[in-house]
């Protein structure tokens, strides 16, 4: 059995001498120049940022008492919030200069961070500090902006279909036997008819043509990315009136949750809240998930998302997140000390397991204990080898406002409070600001 208090690894070892001895030649914020010697001995605070809820927090507090027991020198002050509000933090922070020492990042905002210089070249770290050895280059690769490698992908996952065993058994229905869109609307339907001939508070899922990932899937099984390399849109207004009306149903007949019941429970969404029986998300989502539910339930299941086109390669593997560090640090070197941790340490690997995605290194990979949904969740990625296809393209500066704004639109076509055709001109509205900006 692996031990976090004992093992010492190489890799750990080496990233010390590395960067007690080396002098390196840096890059922040675009512009070269001499990194100072790391001093193993001098006493420095990192602020760490990331986005989640009180279980990560709680693996994260893990991971940080075993780098300290390497790195006793280094103080990590840690904060986190919910997706939406740790980028609204991150963008007021990054107006007035003080962006954390070490963030969590999203792929969807690294281009933006990137190119306006707020985020460290990590470059001169590569193969010193920051080892290598344990990671391919193709995932090397996506944290490359440029020429500069701005952020580490701690691990990858895939886009999947979560379901509640328990609470399908409690209302008689089968999980979900796969088919397409419409074959999963009716399956979430058979779930809310059952739920309320029994008296129960439960839903089939959430409106889907709320999330911009599940529009992506279908475009994608068209042969379609949503942005070109060159950063130009890949689908038309028709193309995306056509998907937000494949909710009209579902969203007045009862099948999905009400947004209103979802604005009652939020932070937490309706399956994590025991009121739906399926999403689609991230597969790396499930141990949150499980958090949040509590005791009462110990397992899910994870499908796949349903078929637009058979034989489509519609899915692929992302970075679930990436690590990526100020440009403005005062210690770059004790920075990127604590980015190898949490990206190659089996330690690290020990601590968070498959929280943040399958881990990406080979040796966080063999430091996690995969317990059964971990193992679920690399057995899913097996699964559907045959559905994935090339990453897109690293997403545009401003991808994350349109992921934001989508989701917004998606929440008032729930209330009923947006038509279509307005949400496409609303939505294409945006995308010119941010195309243009």
């Amino acid at each position: 059995m692996f031990n976090i208090r004992t093992r010492r690894t190489a890799l750990a070892a080496a990233a010390l001498t590395a960067s007690a001895a080396l002098v390196l030649t840096g890059c922040s914020g675009g512009g070269a120049e001499t990194a100072a010697t790391y001093d193993p001995d001098e006493k420095v605070t990192l602020d760490l940022a990331f986005w989640g809820n009180d279980v990560r927090a709680d693996l994260y507090k893990t991971a940080i008492a075993s780098f300290n027991e390497e790195y006793p020198n280094i103080t990590v002050n840690t904060s986190f919030l919910g997706f939406p509000e740790f980028w609204e933090k991150r963008q007021t922070e990054a107006a007035g200069g003080g962006l954390p020492d070490v963030m969590q990042f999203d792929y969807s905002y690294l281009r933006q961070y990137s190119e306006n210089g707020l985020l460290l070249d990590l470059n001169p770290y590569l193969g010193n500090i920051i080892d290598t050895e344990p990671l391919a280059q193709n995932i090397l690769d996506i944290g490359v902006v440029g020429d500069e490698t701005t952020g580490i992908p701690t691990s990858t996952n895939a886009w999947g279909l979560y379901t509640n065993p328990k609470l399908l058994e409690e209302v008689g229905v089968d999980d979900f036997a796969g088919g397409d869109w419409e074959d999963y609307d009716a399956w979430m339907k058979d779930v809310t008819d059952a739920a309320t001939a029994k008296g129960v508070e439960l839903w089939g899922g959430t409106d889907w043509t709320g999330r911009i990932q599940n529009f992506e899937v279908q475009q994608r099984a068209q042969g379609e990315d949503l942005f070109t390399e060159d950063g130009e849109p890949n689908f038309t207004e028709d193309d995306l009136k056509a998907f937000w009306e494949q909710g009209d149903t579902i969203r007045t007949d009862g099948t999905v949750i009400d947004q209103q019941r979802l604005e009652e429970v939020y932070p937490l969404s309706g399956f994590d809240s025991a009121l739906t029986a399926s999403e689609l998300t991230w597969d790396n989502f499930g141990a949150g998930y499980l958090g949040n539910l509590g005791t009462d339930f110990t397992e899910l299941d994870l499908l796949a998302p349903p078929v637009t086109e058979e034989g489509a390669k519609d899915l692929y593997l992302k970075p679930s997140m990436l690590h990526a560090i100020s440009a403005k640090t005062e210690h770059p070197e004790a920075a990127a000390t604590l980015v190898n941790f949490l990206v190659n340490s089996p330690e690290s690997g020990a601590a968070f397991g498959t929280n943040r995605g399958l881990p990406a290194s080979t040796t966080a990979l063999e430091g996690a204990d995969l317990d059964p949904l971990s193992q679920q969740i690399a057995d899913y990625e097996t699964s559907i080898a045959d559905r994935l296809g090339d990453a897109p393209p690293v997403p545009i500066v401003g991808y994350g406002t349109l992921e934001e704004k989508f989701r917004q639109i998606g929440q008032e076509l729930g209330y009923g409070t947006l038509t279509v055709d307005d949400a496409v001109s609303q939505f294409f509205g945006e995308m010119d600001v941010v195309l243009n900006q």
